[in-house]
């Protein structure tokens, strides 16, 4: 029987290099999760490499691998070593001129306990994640492992209610948001604390509207490969917050760390209680939510 207090781990680090340095170092962070008490550990989105979608370039899939391949293996082996479940956002190659942003969840005993496809495809500047990414096709989905039961939606899905509602509703105790995110330099005066005050009110909105835990995972450091740009300053300040919004623990701008927050079923089962949100859902009238626009 699965505990009704468990301790989430998110990632936040620099993963400016090459994929076979990334995959070292993010073993090692994860070992050190797993040490500190952490029992659902989280990587940031597209782990192996530097944000590749700042540009259109055919020669950036080569990041891709298939199924089951390098990160799973090496991944598999590790949860299963420490008894903990990790979360891998990776290039999924899932055949010639076929690509998605995915994550594996890897079960304690290095089984994979569900695979998620990323829905929502950006597609802004330096964000070019149209020209990679085929939209996930699993939909949304609550993954059961031996720790938790989680939902892990991907970056640009953050910013859809619907996303977190479906997942939500299917169970999800933990909302988990591996993630790429940051200013263009040249933006970041005018429009910083406005940016990045959006992308922590919109999950926490997500923690409140659905009475569950969300933990974010960003990375940090400025990625500038492409000549003549200011490329990305990746802003961390990853988060974890519980079922009314509330930080539970937040990292800094600048610096790799490991936050920790202990996920508490009876609080959110008593915040439901109280906040029954889900009760009072008027679903018979929801119907025109899936259309375009009502015109």
């Amino acid at each position: 029987m699965k505990s009704r207090k468990y301790t989430i781990a998110v990632l936040q680090l620099n993963l400016n290099n090459t994929p076979e340095n990334n995959l070292e170092k993010c073993k090692k962070w994860v070992r050190d999760a797993a040490v500190k008490g952490g029992e659902v550990i989280c990587l940031p989105e597209l782990y192996s490499s530097h944000y590749f979608c700042q540009d259109e370039d055919v020669d950036n899939f080569k990041y891709a691998e298939p199924l089951y391949d390098v990160s799973f293996t090496a991944f598999s082996e590790l949860a299963k070593e420490l008894g903990v479940v990790i979360i891998v956002p990776f290039f999924e190659k899932r055949m010639s001129g076929i690509y998605h942003n995915s994550a594996y969840i890897i079960d304690t005993d290095g089984s994979e306990a569900g695979l998620y496809r990323k829905m929502h495809i950006p597609d802004d500047p330096h964000f070019y994640e149209k020209f990679y990414f085929t939209p996930g096709d699993l939909g949304f989905k609550t993954i059961k492992t031996k720790k938790a039961d989680l939902g892990t939606l991907i970056c640009w899905d953050q910013w859809y209610p619907e996303a977190a509602r479906l997942t939500a509703l299917q169970g999800a105790e933990v909302l988990f948001y591996p993630t790429a995110i940051g200013w263009h330099p040249q933006e970041k005066a005018q429009y910083g604390v406005n940016q990045h005050g959006a992308w922590m009110n919109v999950m926490k909105g997500h923690a409140v509207a659905n009475g569950v835990f969300v933990a974010a995972a960003n990375r940090i450091g400025l990625e500038q490969y492409i000549p003549d740009t200011n490329g990305i300053e990746f802003w961390g300040q990853s988060f974890i917050c519980g079922p009314q919004g509330e930080i539970l623990a937040q990292a800094s701008v600048d610096q790799e760390e490991i936050l920790l927050a202990e996920v508490d079923l009876d609080l959110q089962e008593n915040v439901r209680q109280n906040w029954p949100f889900f009760r009072d859902r008027r679903i018979d009238f929801y119907g025109e939510i899936t259309k375009r626009a009502l015109d």
